[in-house]
């Protein structure tokens, strides 16, 4: 019967030493204060932990001391990770030739500009669609023309416009870059 008593103490201070591993990253410290300033007399008592020599002791908080290092160092990895700054990749100005996907305009004239050619996949408004590069194109007037599965064409022009043309033929529309 003793035995069973003894068993079922060093089974709850272990039990008590494991609890600690998982709570002590979250109270971490610079150092660590040892176990048995982390439990009161009572608690202490209960865990049988005073039949422990101070060298049991010890090996116990050098165990509880890594740990926390270790979750610590982690921790703070993942937190330093996640705090850097990625460097946000320029956005192209709305309504120039990079907002298109077209090569960025860098003091050529607008006539050097290639064209964009894509397929239309689908309708969002009468005057927006969907093309398969995922481009969401929009002109201020309503688009007559059934541009779902056909090839189009986006031209430059002057002053950051662009043209939607359609067959090899200028709609005389203009258009831009929504999405």
């Amino acid at each position: 019967m003793k035995t069973r008593i003894r068993t079922l103490s060093l089974s709850r201070g272990l039990t008590l030493a494991v609890l600690l591993l998982v709570v002590a990253p979250a109270v971490a410290q610079t150092t660590f204060p040892g176990l048995k300033s982390l439990l009161t007399d009572a608690e202490w008592k209960r865990a049988g932990l005073e039949r422990l020599t101070p060298d049991q002791l010890g090996v116990i908080d050098a165990a509880l001391i890594r740990r926390e290092t270790a979750l610590t160092a982690q921790h703070q990895a993942a937190l330093t990770a996640a705090t850097q700054t990625v460097p946000a990749a320029e956005k192209p100005v709305p309504g120039t030739a990079a907002a298109f996907g077209l090569p960025a305009d860098k003091g050529s004239d607008w006539k050097n500009v290639p064209p964009l050619k894509a397929k239309v996949v689908k309708w969002e408004t009468p005057n927006r669609f969907r093309l398969d590069n995922g481009q969401a194109l929009e002109s201020d007037e309503t688009i007559v023309y059934d541009l779902v599965g056909m090839e189009i064409e986006i031209q430059a022009r002057p002053n950051n416009r662009f043209d939607l043309i359609v067959n090899g033929q200028n709609t005389a529309l203009r258009i831009m870059r929504v999405r």
